[in-house]
This record gives structure tokens, sequence and C-alpha cells, in this order.
């Protein structure tokens, strides 16, 4: 079972659906009690860094989080899920993530229109169980105006440019990011969701 974490910042249902047509058995949660025996999380994510962390923290979720992704366990961080695992953010202030990546999350600068909003490619960098069978210049779905900056280069596995190359999918041992919407990336969506899955049935 995969377990869909409610704070208040997501679009739960529509990860749910999507998790459920490639095969998930899904829960969506609203506190750590409720994880039981889960094989892995799920961390969606729509609005601001700050707030996210603040529901987090009041429905208990922080230090779980935490402990769940030192002892190895599957993690998938979701657009604003993804942005929550890093050290800290500059949206609105300077707030403190959860500190599960290293680097911190930062406002696109420059000409272009903010925030990134539509189809866009990403391009793997380095091989990883989650982008089996993602072409180069595979196109996802993004609505984001910040992104994060990895301390780490080995922990960045595609990026996108959007006047910049960012990190668009992250990963370091069994925790992983995406900073597009893959239920709203039609098939590549669904085959990073379904890499997944098998990733966490291995």
């Amino acid at each position: 079972m995969i377990a869909i974490i409610d704070y208040g910042m997501g679009n739960l249902h529509s990860v749910e659906k999507a998790l459920q047509k490639v095969g998930a058995r899904t829960a969506i949660v609203t506190e750590p009690e409720g994880i039981g025996r889960a094989k892995a999380l799920v961390l969606p994510g729509v609005g601001a860094f700050g707030k996210g962390m603040e529901n987090l923290r009041q429905r208990g979720f922080l230090q779980f989080i935490r402990q769940w992704a030192t002892a190895g366990r599957p993690l998938l961080g979701i657009c604003l899920g993804l942005q929550l695992l890093f050290e800290e953010s500059e949206e609105m202030g300077r707030h403190e993530g959860l500190k599960v990546l290293p680097g911190q999350v930062v406002r696109f600068q420059g000409p272009l229109k903010v925030p990134h909003i539509g189809w866009n490619q990403i391009h793997p960098v380095r091989p990883s169980p989650i982008l089996e069978g993602i072409g180069d210049g595979s196109y996802a779905y993004f609505v984001h105006s910040y992104y994060a900056q990895p301390a780490d280069p080995a922990i960045v596995l595609a990026t996108t440019d959007y006047g910049l190359d960012f990190a668009s999918v992250v990963g370091k041992g069994n925790v992983f990011g995406l900073q597009f919407h893959p239920e709203k990336s039609q098939a590549v969506g669904l085959r990073i969701l379904r890499n997944f899955l098998e990733d966490v049935n291995r």
C-alpha cells in the first residue's frame, strides 16, 4: 500500500487516481498513525512552502517523514512536495524544509514568465529506476514559480530548461522528487509512477 499524505496542500485525488491506474493500492492519510503498514509515502503539494511546512508540523508529520527517509524507506515528493524535501526555501522569506535532501529552493529570475506553466521537456542526466523507459526530451506538465538548487549534483536525475537548467527530477537512495505533475503528464507521468511502484515492490 502507498500512503498519500494529506496536509491540506495537494490535489490528492488526481494523484491517487494516477497511482491506482498503474496498479497501486493507496490510502490518503491525515496523520502518521494512519500510515499503518504502508510500503511507501507520497508527498504531493500545491501552494506556498511556508504554509506547507506549517501544515506538516501541525499534523505531526515533520519528524515522521524525516525518520522514514533516514530509514531508507521509499518516498516520492511531487511539485511542492519535492521542494519541501530540501533544507530551506526563499519563498516569502526564509523557511526551513524537511532537510531530507541538501540544497535550497529559489525563485526563477530573468525575462521568462513566472510561474513556469505548461509542457516542457525533461532530460535524464543519470540512470535511475524511476526514469526507466523515459527518453531524453520527454514532455511533462509543470506549474511552479520556484525550483530546487541541490547542493549535491549527484542527486540530480533529470533537468529541464526554463531560462536555465533546473533539477526537475531528484533522487537519493529511495527518496525521489518530481518538480512536474506526473498525474497531469499523461503517458510519461504514468510510466514514472509505475516505475516508482515497481521499485517499491522489489
